[in-house]
């Protein structure tokens, strides 16, 4: 059996990969090396990367630009915890009681679940363990979790069994954490797995909802998520720069400050 080509995107994740495991900077010749492949597709990937403000090439090799790592779960979960409570009771505010929503694996969206505790009859699709705990047996509520391997860091499932749950369902809302809100990128990601996995639920989703903290405004991040145009709302902190107001008001998003 003729094996099957890989994306781009899993190809960039794993020279990402790579390059994180060898300290931030590596060689092309080592990169191609360690996946099996030939330097030339490493630079194109490499070139596409570097398009996307991941990552900078240096003579002979490739570096991974400076704060591109998400700090881990716990650590996300605490800074800046009193803010994503109160942007969490807005989106809840928002959807309300008997209503269809998916909530990713984030920090922010852990907040939400929290706040969506008080709401009645449910339908809750996520990839995420902590937002199934939050929600399951609760108010009449009903939780759809998606398959897959748990990861350590997160609880997040992800993977050919995520994807097939999630874009069985139209939900009424989705509910997103982005890693940096960029004007020229739009929102960006951590992570090519949670990048997927919004892609396939904004598809769907009705009305989309991005959270984040105004310290996510003119970062980057490894992954820009080409879903801009199909996000309905963003809830933050605080009034965002005008190169990103701008942005917004491009793609018609609706800011609401909490």
């Amino acid at each position: 059996m003729q094996k099957m080509s890989r994306t781009t995107n899993q190809r960039e994740e794993e020279i990402l990969r790579e390059i994180q495991k060898a300290g931030g900077t590596c060689r092309i010749g080592f990169l191609a090396s360690q996946l099996g492949v030939s330097q030339e597709t490493v630079r194109r990937n490499i070139r596409s990367l570097e398009q996307s403000g991941a990552v900078r090439k240096v003579h002979g090799g490739v570096h991974l630009v400076d704060r591109l790592d998400e700090p881990p779960f716990q650590n996300r979960m605490d800074r800046n915890g009193a803010i994503k409570q109160r942007l969490a009771r807005r989106v809840a505010e928002i959807i309300g009681d008997e209503k269809s929503v998916f909530l990713d694996v984030g920090s922010s969206t852990a907040y939400a679940a929290m706040a969506l505790r008080d709401c009645k009859k449910l339908m809750v699709v996520s990839n995420s363990i902590y937002v199934a705990q939050m929600l399951a047996m609760r108010n009449d509520n009903r939780v759809f979790l998606a398959g897959g391997e748990l990861r350590s860091h997160d609880g997040g499932a992800f993977g050919a069994e995520a994807l097939d749950l999630v874009q069985r369902f139209n939900v009424e809302f989705a509910v997103f954490s982005v890693g940096a809100i960029n004007a020229d990128k739009g929102f960006m990601l951590h992570d090519f797995q949670e990048a997927n996995i919004a892609r396939v639920v904004a598809r769907n989703a009705q009305t989309k909802i991005v959270i984040a903290d105004s310290e996510k405004f003119g970062k980057r991040a490894p992954v820009v998520v080409d879903y801009s145009n199909q996000i309905d709302i963003l809830v933050t902190n605080a009034q965002p720069p005008a190169d990103i107001c701008n942005m917004l008001a491009r793609h018609e998003i609706e800011l609401v400050i909490a």
